[in-house]
């Protein structure tokens, strides 16, 4: 399978060291298989960060069977529980070599935060994500996921409007 990481350098051995902390399924090595998705995240690094827009293209090994790897099939309140919890640096993905699901993009965020802040119950927040389009992420969260998994491809820059 192929996957995507959008970035602002060519990444052709990816490393768990140099991911934030706050993020959906915490830290770890992120990818997609949705190839305008890291066109956007690559941009979006360019616009915050400086440098190019680089989306990294990776051969994603599929037999994963060895390693624990925690699947979310829908933005249900497990998912929403998980990334509440890793957006507020807690280390729920431990664990786990693989976590996959659902993105909590910045428009799926916004009903995400409402939950948050407090400001709306779960049952509210999980009937407003389904009208949102869904994109997936997958986040290598050890080294030895990363190394057995994942195999550089290519890299290619994106035009930052």
């Amino acid at each position: 399978m192929i996957v995507y990481h959008g970035s602002t350098e060519i990444i052709k051995t990816p490393q768990i060291g140099f991911s934030k902390k706050y993020l959906d399924f915490g830290e770890g090595f992120y990818v997609t298989t949705f190839q305008n998705q890291a066109e956007k995240w690559a941009k979006r690094k360019s616009l915050r960060y400086g440098g190019k827009a680089i989306v990294n293209v990776y051969e994603m090994n599929d037999s994963s069977e060895s390693f624990n790897v925690l699947s979310f099939d829908s933005t249900d309140e497990k998912w929403l529980d998980f990334v509440c919890g890793c957006r507020r640096g807690e280390k729920f993905n431990q664990g786990y070599d693989v976590v996959f699901g659902n993105v909590a993009d910045d428009d799926v965020f916004k009903t995400v935060d409402m939950y948050f802040r407090g400001l709306w119950d779960k049952e509210k927040t999980l009937n407003e994500l389904r009208y949102y389009q869904q994109n997936n992420q997958f986040c290598f969260v050890t080294q030895s996921a990363i190394d057995s998994l994942l195999k550089y491809n290519r890299s290619y820059e994106v035009k930052v409007d």
